[in-house]
């Protein structure tokens, strides 16, 4: 909401102009997230559980078959680790089964398989190896396939898609040396030829998964301004860039803590030709495609956390079976009890989190970008903490290599490089710090649609009255029922320990909306500057939002009978826990000591406790 605030820089008014042009700006279909910020939590939204189709799931099976098969048989993933390549021989045998072409239609070469399905690809190949995981999801996520298949002209697709299908992998590369969550800052630009025909590209890519052995690669890079409302406007395209073009450079292989097998690079770009016609969805569009990919991109980021979690559970569980001090297992001990049930409760929430939204995206008529949002942002945070917690139960044998472990034929569970290798889902396609500000600016869009004319500081009196006296007819009567008896029904459908969590969830929700309106009204357009009320305010919905699917879930597999019929037990601990987080977070909206903090690391950057720093080898 600084986008109103009068105090701000011209530099950081057109950076916040900037972004929010480029955002979807409509809600086309219900959110059942962004309802629950404004107190309505629509039960039905998600409930019944929309589940996979038994053919859709029948049909995912064969190729999850495949896929293990090839895994199994042909991947290592310690050598991946220790090595860094990904071997010819697994490319190659991913390539035949359509690995690279899972969501690609057939009528294009792909497999044609549903977002649930290529969730559960990434899940299982999460599950044994981080940066296969990582080579599929980067190039099928937001990759070319993706934004093509969503934007692409005809002859697009005709021309790139059957590549996918063949083995060509793909990359995006949008981030620069100086440019990552605020894209203003982009120097990479595109300018058009004198026939207007080509555009010549120039500039560096950073941090670009895939791009040092991808084929094709989409290219976000700055063309000719135009003038709207008599001011220049910095324009931003996506263009399609085959990596044989004259002029592309892989400059820099990167390498990182974990993640060893990827691909990554600084790419370089001199006087790179390419026709007019590879610019996907529109020339200054190039912003938008990418928030807009990312809206289902982030969904795979749930499911390889989730992929993680169940591994991590399945070493958990067996070492604490296996693992005897003071005359019994320790799982038998309070304190590694304790932190089993964080790790099964909290992997079933990201489980039910992961399918919802996967099968959200399927059915198209829902917009997902806070629950993708959500979902990205809290699975990857508990999934940290579950490899955590695991290598902790594992104690020195999870901090030791499988590598050494195997050569003193010990479990060579390798914990250690799951450790490194899951720490990234924390920072890529948005970190958790830039997720809580993404959250809470979708969320509080429908109020900054009534309120903006009164905020922005160059609207004339005559429409800031009439402004005013359109939220003066809504606020009182929507705050009012904020505070009023719910007078629906209840939810006795669902398992008698699950009915009491949805009905605080129910209540919580009306509870956050009353929160966020009196913060709008205390801190006004400061609003986006105070963080730390934002983040409490996004870390209630994503628990809400957590409890919710997670009850709804274990209802649909209580209903299924068999040996998932227990799930209520994992979801009620889950909600239990989550409750507790969030009465914590209103606590701490209220009384807090985020003033002390700022202080402190103000001083802190100005030197005044350098002296703290002393006594250690600079």
């Amino acid at each position: 909401m600084s986008l109103f605030d009068k105090n701000i820089s011209d530099e950081k008014r057109k950076s916040l102009e900037f972004a929010e042009d480029s955002r979807e700006s409509e809600w086309r279909y219900p959110s059942f997230v962004l309802k629950l910020f404004h107190g309505d939590l629509d039960w039905k939204l998600i409930f019944p559980f929309p589940a996979q189709t038994d053919a859709d799931k029948k049909t995912g099976d064969a190729f999850l078959a495949q896929l293990e098969k090839i895994l199994k048989e042909k991947l290592d993933p310690d050598a991946v680790d220790q090595t860094g390549s990904i071997p010819d021989e697994v490319m190659k045998a991913l390539a035949r089964i359509g690995a690279f072409a899972i969501k690609i239609p057939k009528e294009y070469g792909g497999l044609g398989l549903s977002q649930a399905n290529y969730n559960r690809a990434i899940h299982l190949v999460s599950s044994y190896c981080g940066s296969t995981a990582v080579l599929l999801s980067a190039h099928q996520s937001i990759g070319v396939p993706q934004p093509l298949k969503l934007f692409g002209t005809e002859e697009q697709k005709k021309k790139y898609l059957p590549l996918f299908a063949k083995g060509v992998v793909s990359a995006f590369a949008l981030t620069e040396p100086e440019a990552g969550s605020d894209p203003r800052n982009m120097k990479t630009t595109a300018a058009p030829t004198e026939d207007g025909k080509y555009f010549l590209i120039n500039g560096e890519k950073l941090w670009c998964t895939n791009g040092p052995i991808a084929g094709v690669i989409v290219v976000m890079a700055v063309t000719p301004p135009k003038i709207v409302n008599g001011k220049e406007k910095k324009q931003i395209t996506a263009f399609i860039v085959e990596t044989d073009t004259p002029g592309f450079q892989t400059v820099h292989r990167c390498s990182f803590m974990g993640l060893h097998g990827i691909q990554n690079g600084l790419l370089r770009f001199t006087d790179v030709k390419v026709p007019r016609e590879n610019i996907i969805l529109g020339e200054g569009e190039g912003l938008k495609l990418a928030l807009m990919t990312l809206n289902t991109g982030r969904l795979t980021l749930p499911a390889a956390s989730t992929g993680i979690g169940k591994w991590c559970l399945h070493v958990a569980r067996q070492w604490a079976v296996k693992r005897k001090q003071w005359g019994g297992p320790i799982g038998d001990h309070e304190s590694i009890a304790l932190k089993l049930g964080y790790i099964a409760s909290h992997t079933f929430a990201m489980e039910a989190m992961s399918w919802l939204t996967a099968t959200m995206a399927d059915d198209k008529k829902r917009d997902i970008r806070l629950e993708a949002a959500i979902a990205k942002y809290f699975c990857t945070a508990h999934s940290w903490t579950i490899v955590d917690e695991t290598l902790q139960i594992r104690g020195g044998q999870g901090y030791e290599t499988s590598a050494s472990l195997k050569a003193r034929g010990m479990d060579y569970w390798p914990v250690e490089r799951v450790l490194r290798d899951v720490r990234i889902n924390l920072i890529i396609e948005g970190t958790s710090e830039i997720m809580h500000l993404f959250i809470a600016r979708e969320a509080l869009d429908p109020h900054l649609n009534r309120i903006k004319t009164l905020l922005a500081p160059k609207t004339s009196s005559a429409e800031k009255f009439q402004a005013f006296l359109s939220a003066a007819a809504h606020y009182p009567l929507w705050y009012l029922k904020l505070w009023t008896p719910f007078a629906g029904p209840d939810f006795q459908t669902l398992p008698a320990s699950l009915q009491d969590h949805m009905a605080y969830a129910r209540r919580s929700s009306r509870r956050l909306a009353r929160e966020i309106f009196h913060q709008m009204l205390r801190h006004q357009q400061r609003l986006e500057a105070k963080q730390a009320v934002l983040n409490r305010i996004v870390d209630i919905g994503a628990d809400l939002f957590a409890v919710a699917a997670a009850c709804s879930y274990a209802t649909m597999l209580t209903e299924k009978g068999g040996a998932r019929a227990n799930a209520v037990d994992l979801a009620d601990l889950f909600c239990r826990e989550a409750r507790c987080r969030v009465e914590k977070n209103f606590r701490q909206s209220r009384s807090n000591h985020d003033k002390n903090h700022i202080h402190v690391a103000r001083q802190l950057m100005n030197k005044a406790y350098e002296w703290l720093e002393n006594d250690i080898i600079k």
